[in-house]
C-alpha cells in the first residue's frame, strides 16, 4: 500500500497536534514555563506542522492563525535567546571582574547574594509577562 501526499502530510498533522496537546499540558502540569525554550519551540513545531495541513487543505482562517502562533513563538525564542545572551555576559563580566578589595567592618555579600540565577528566565525577565 503506497503511501500517499494526502495520508503523509494528515500524519504531519497529527504529530503537530500532539505536539500542541504536549506543550499545553506541561505547562499546566508546571513541568515547563511559558517562557521556556522547550515550551515555545514545541508551540512553533505545532504550529507549522498544522498550518501546512491546513494550507493543504484550503482552510485559510486556520492558516493564519496558525501564522500568527508561528510569529508570536518566534517572537518569544528571540526574547529568550536575548535574555541568556545578557546572562552569560553578565557571569563572563562578573568572572574577569577584579575581586573587590576588603574593607575592614564590612559585611560581605553571601554566594546566593552575589550569584546570577540558573535556569530559565522568568516571564517578566524576557518581556512575556503581561
Amino acid at each position: 500500500m503506497p503511501v500517499t501526499l494526502d495520508a503523509f502530510v494528515m500524519f504531519l498533522g497529527w504529530i503537530g497536534a500532539a505536539a500542541g496537546v504536549v506543550a499545553y499540558a506541561m505547562v499546566s502540569r508546571g513541568r515547563w514555563a511559558a517562557s521556556s525554550a522547550p515550551f515555545q519551540l514545541t508551540n512553533l513545531t505545532a504550529a507549522g506542522l498544522m498550518g501546512m495541513v491546513a494550507a493543504a487543505n484550503g482552510v485559510w482562517p486556520s492558516v493564519a492563525a496558525n501564522i500568527v502562533w508561528i510569529l508570536i513563538g518566534v517572537q518569544a525564542i528571540v526574547v529568550i535567546v536575548r535574555a541568556r545572551a545578557r546572562r552569560r555576559a553578565a557571569v563572563d563580566d562578573m568572572a574577569a571582574a577584579p575581586a573587590p578589595a576588603v574593607v575592614p567592618g564590612a559585611v560581605a555579600a553571601t554566594a546566593s547574594e552575589s550569584a546570577l540565577p540558573d535556569g530559565d528566565p522568568s516571564p517578566r525577565e524576557v518581556g512575556l509577562a503581561a
